[in-house]
């Protein structure tokens, strides 16, 4: 009986599902832009299989539906056959192959080779996934065919399908929304607000009173959340930057509000204001209003290089809007680190711009991933044209960022997507790794604007459209970190990229989305219109940095 249940079940998959989904489950162990372990390959090459399978499913049920020539029983089930010995063939391949793809990528990013891709271990996550999945299409199958078999005794029989269809739609995807999203969601929520709750007894609440967070300070220690007290607590002092560069130096100002310390966007955006006047932020030569990533994060690989560029003599501001991871802030409340952004810029430049000009700070802006966007979002230009800040430096931005996208798309003819050039320089510029921002000829104007990115960055490179299309970053040249082997497939590489973007943080240090101190030391120097730093003694801090995290 069991090897009748089995037989059974074999002849149950579709002969085009199988093919489809092998080629689609060999296509996924090709490298996209982030290195992969074997679980997150096995997960992937499950789901591409599933998604493969159900591709075919459908083309066979079209055929059928429109009534094309059956293949005799005979030629299905040889059919049936050597299609299995193919898939096994083309699977074992490509596994095979599995670790020197991956390899192509981790030489580029400097990581150590793989031995192994795991196959055992890869085939065996995917054949788990595979079964899932599968097994909740067929359970849509049999919720969609007994909800028309029900419908057909009042409708015609297609109407009944089509009836029957929607309403297994509208049960799975509530099903989905209820228990995956809305309660997975909430409890990553819950998670990340007891992290963001975590005080690490290495972080001291500080003693000096021109610091946020001190007994003098308008917000208080506690409220400043975990990522607001590290950054408080980790800068630079006055004798480290001396110590460097050989100079007079100061302690920076930097001013944080964290997320509990008001309920709305503007009451946060007040008191980082009056906390800024109270901590002698405008005070200083320069002015860096910052909109953090989701958590709450402000990298201090961003941060720390300006500091040091300027001695000291440079003021930060931030306010918390989330304590989410960016990617997660992006799907749930894409909109409400905008909201905290042109709040906190409101009040600054607002004060800002009564100040005489004279005297005044120069002012930038700076956002990390979703905190580009945001700061993208903050301003607009024709609010600022009659009083404009100095510039403003964007890593990483989201690919759903409208500035940013508006700019890449209408690029100088003949430039990469990955590192574009737009018109004559004198607005906007881009760089990676390597310094581009020396555009020969190019002058800038009165406002500043650089957009730092790597080319393996998946949170800037991730393309929808990816799903029927090639994306323009994969055409030659590619950046210097994308690996030669990458290769378009339809919905496959969609399918890697989306995985790609969670993975995006576990890239070495000057990959994907994890920036590096040197990199913004170059685009700082442009934004900040710095110029009386030598060619040895800006090699000397670049190398300060490098050193810092070994």
């Amino acid at each position: 009986m069991l090897r009748n249940w089995v037989v059974r079940y074999w002849y149950s998959f579709s002969t085009t599902g199988l093919l489809l989904g092998t080629l689609f489950f060999a296509a996924s162990l090709t490298p996209t832009l982030i290195p992969r372990n074997y679980l997150t390959q096995g997960v992937l090459s499950g789901l591409s299989a599933a998604v493969g399978y159900g591709c075919g499913f459908f083309l066979r049920w079209l055929w059928r539906y429109l009534e094309l020539p059956e293949l005799k029983a005979r030629i299905l089930i040889g059919g049936k056959l050597v299609a299995a010995v193919a898939c096994g063939i083309v699977g074992l391949v490509f596994l095979w192959r599995a670790s020197e793809w991956q390899n192509s990528i981790r030489s580029l990013m400097k990581l150590a080779p793989v031995d192994t891709a795991h196959p055992l271990e890869v085939g065996a996550i995917a054949l788990v996934t595979f079964i899932v999945l599968v097994a909740l299409g067929r359970l849509f199958k049999l919720t969609l065919i007994f909800v028309s078999e029900k419908l057909r005794r009042f409708v015609p029989t297609r109407v009944s399908y089509v009836i029957g269809t929607t309403i297994a739609v509208l049960l799975f995807w509530s099903a989905a929304d209820g228990i995956i999203f809305r309660y997975g969601l909430r409890v990553m929520d819950s998670s990340f607000q007891r992290l963001d709750a975590l005080m690490p007894p290495e972080t001291q609440q500080p003693t000096e009173p021109g610091k946020t967070g001190s007994a003098a300070s308008l917000v208080r220690w506690q409220d400043l959340g975990r990522m607001g007290r590290s950054y408080i607590a980790t800068g630079p002092s006055a004798a480290d930057i001396g110590n460097l560069t050989g100079k007079p130096a100061m302690a920076p100002v930097r001013v944080y509000v964290g997320l509990q310390s008001g309920s709305t966007p503007q009451q946060r955006a007040r008191l980082a204001l009056e906390e800024l006047k109270r901590a002698g932020g405008f005070e200083r030569s320069t002015l860096v209003i910052v909109t953090p990533t989701g958590t709450g994060w402000v990298d201090e690989q961003a941060i720390d290089p300006i500091e040091f560029l300027h001695n000291g003599d440079v003021a930060s501001v931030a306010t918390q809007y989330s304590y989410l991871a960016s990617w997660l802030s992006l799907l749930v409340e894409p909109g409400y680190g905008a909201d905290q952004s042109r709040a906190l810029f409101s009040e600054v430049y607002g004060h800002w711009r009564t100040l005489p000009k004279e005297t005044r700070p120069k002012l930038y802006l700076f956002g990390l991933s979703l905190g580009a966007l945001s700061t993208e979002l903050s301003n607009e230009l024709f609010e600022v044209l009659g009083d404009p800040y100095q510039g403003a430096l964007l890593s990483g931005p989201p690919f759903a960022s409208r500035i940013w996208r508006s700019i890449t798309d209408d690029r100088n003819p003949g430039t990469p997507e990955w590192l574009p050039a737009f018109r004559d320089g004198s607005y906007v510029r881009f760089t990676a790794q390597n310094n581009a921002l020396d555009i020969p000829g190019a002058t800038w104007g009165p406002l500043r604007l650089v957009y730092l990115q790597y080319a393996s960055d998946p949170i800037v490179f991730y393309e929808p459209r990816s799903l029927y299309r090639e994306p323009d970053w994969m055409k030659t040249p590619r950046g210097p970190d994308v690996s030669p082997e990458l290769r378009w497939y339809p919905v496959v590489t969609f399918l890697q990229l989306t995985l790609d973007i969670a993975m995006a943080t576990t890239a070495p240090i000057g990959h994907g989305h994890v920036y590096a101190a040197e990199h913004y030391i170059d685009a700082w120097m442009q934004v900040a219109d710095i110029k009386d730093w030598a060619p040895g003694d800006i090699a000397k801090l670049k190398q300060h940095f490098i050193d810092a995290r070994k």
